[in-house]
């Protein structure tokens, strides 16, 4: 393919992204979906489509897209819940990768218990792209958003290190349990101190990222530093990228400048919207690819296998959260709670409506079909590996189940479910924040005028001391009005909205000024890009009913 042909796939791929992003955000339609559906429907059409190169998706594609999702990840969170995550991202992947792995052993014509669990671990990790997108705009509580988040984070690396091991096992002829643990053991363990390393790494960099060009620069280098460290030293790339962005975004706060947060906030936005639009895509125009190998296999092959596989993958989830519940007490998949909350909440079994949610939030994804294709198409031997064809058209079968139909019907089930995040308690808790970070100020204030070394005027002082007043009280009726309330859902204010349309109307009306004084060239185009983005950023301090 043409480099300029090359460049019309992307631009086109790029259209069809935003079209169908803003679809989605007027019908509610999960995006992941809808752009596998189109990518299906291109597919089938004559003319050339984009293969799936499981070397680019792995080394350029994967990195970025874990590591922004480890960047708005709570590594808090993550520990609180760790039991959980690492049930679902860890023991559930093994015993998927395992069942599957027996069913073609055992009915499947032909397939070798290798090919199997090669297949299985391709297709146990899900992919939570499309389950976050939907369960954060319906509002799915946090802890089981943090869970999802936790169990995408995590269970690729055990997926990848177990194919690898499979697909070793199938071309070499062998084998052995217990070397499959230590290579296991090892792998993992080698991501986590090289995703440890270069989260260090970045963060002696900091003096040097109060720029936020070079904050930028080091961010988007970061997960590819980690990834190749990894691989060049045989171990998890993908759990290496994974630990370093978690450090690093629970980091950032601390340890980065304003300027650099937003800047590298809204990079990372773009690079993520951008490339999981596009890998969505890419998705769907390898149906063709998937299924002309299958000629050779009878009908009752087919489905047998394809059976199998997605009947695993549907229903061992939740069969699997189920059973975690009758387990001892120690064992049992929970939730863990917020520091904050009371000691009743902090740690609690999973009930039905959370099990049924987790259960449904289990979507394949670009994971499976990458990891899918880097199966090779023949053995140490010279020959062709066993059932390869067979194994692609079933990842590409649960892909498609999972994808689609979970996605689509995720919303409703949500809905259904009645499961919601307390919005009071969450405003509440984000108003007291904000009040506690006040009074902090104000406590500065109050050392700054007491300083006899500080020559700041006193009127400067005062002045200060009364905008953060105002902001206080402003938090405090907040706060008021959030203690008041007698439901989950954020009570409105028809002052603290109209204060807001005030608020925006003004700077609206200081942005026309600004366009009138530069049209009867008052005033420079470079100024009006300075003061204007000073009112951005008054703006983007006002807050919203939360």
């Amino acid at each position: 393919m043409s480099v300029e042909t090359t460049l019309l796939f992307i631009l086109a791929g790029v259209a069809v992204v935003v079209a169908v992003r803003w679809i989605a955000n007027r019908t509610g339609l999960p995006a992941a979906a809808l752009l596998t559906l189109i990518g299906i429907m291109y597919a089938v059409l004559p003319g050339p489509n984009i293969e799936l190169e499981p070397e680019i998706v792995l080394t350029l594609i994967l990195p970025p897209l874990l590591y922004n999702a480890a960047l708005d990840s709570s590594l808090l969170d993550i520990r609180h819940n760790l039991r959980t995550v690492i049930s679902l991202s860890v023991v559930l992947v093994l015993v998927t990768a395992l069942l599957i792995g027996a069913g073609f052993h055992f009915f499947v014509a032909g397939a070798t218990m290798a090919a199997g669990v090669a297949l299985g671990a391709a297709v146990a990790p899900p992919d939570p792209v499309a389950a976050l997108a939907v369960g954060k705009k319906v509002g799915l509580p946090r802890n089981i958003i943090t869970l999802i988040q936790g169990e995408g984070l995590l269970n690729d690396a055990t997926a990848l290190t177990l194919l690898s091991v499979a697909v070793s096992a199938a071309i070499g002829g062998h084998f052995s349990f217990a070397s499959t643990v230590g290579e296991f053991v090892i792998s993992a363990a080698g991501g986590v101190i090289a995703g440890v390393v270069v989260a260090y790494a970045a963060r002696a960099s900091r003096p040097i990222q109060r720029d936020p060009l070079i904050a930028n620069a080091i961010s988007l280098a970061t997960p590819f530093v980690a990834y190749t460290l990894a691989e060049h030293v045989y171990v998890s790339g993908v759990l290496a990228v994974v630990v370093a962005g978690l450090i690093v975004g629970h980091d950032t706060p601390r340890l980065s400048s304003g300027a650099s947060r937003l800047q590298v906030s809204a990079v990372w936005r773009l690079v993520d919207f951008l490339l999981e639009g596009l890998v969505f895509l890419l998705i769907g125009q390898q149906l063709p690819l998937v299924i002309e190998g299958l000629s050779e296999y009878k009908t009752s092959t087919i489905v047998i296998a394809v059976a199998i596989s997605v009947g695993v993958a549907l229903l061992l989830r939740p069969l699997f959260l189920i059973v975690t519940q009758v387990l001892p007490r120690s064992m049992h998949a929970r939730l863990g709670g917020d520091p904050a909350d009371s000691p009743g909440r902090a740690d609690r079994a999973l009930n039905v409506r959370e099990i049924t949610a987790l259960s449904w939030a289990g979507t394949r994804g670009v994971i499976t079909l990458a990891a899918v294709f880097t199966i090779p198409t023949h053995t140490d031997a010279g020959l062709p590996f066993p059932d390869r064809d067979l194994l692609l058209f079933c990842a590409f079968a649960v892909v498609l189940v999972t994808l689609v139909g979970q996605g689509l019907s995720f919303a409703p089930l949500v809905r259904l479910l009645g499961l919601r995040a307390n919005e009071t308690d969450d405003a509440r808790e984000r108003n007291e924040a904000r009040a506690a970070s006040v009074r902090a100020a104000m406590d500065r204030l109050d050392e700054i005028d007491q300083d006899p070394h500080d020559d700041v005027e006193d009127h400067a002082i005062e002045t200060m001391r009364k905008q953060y007043g105002h902001r206080l009280e402003r938090y405090q009726r907040r706060i008021d009005l959030l203690d008041a309330a007698d439901s989950d859902e954020l009570p409105v204010s028809s002052q603290y909205e109209a204060a807001l349309r005030v608020r925006r109307s003004v700077i609206d009306a200081q942005r026309d000024e600004l366009l009138r004084w530069r049209d009867a060239g008052q005033l420079s185009d470079e100024g009006l890009r300075v003061l204007e983005r000073e009112l951005d950023h008054e703006e983007r301090l006002l807050p919203d009913r939360r």
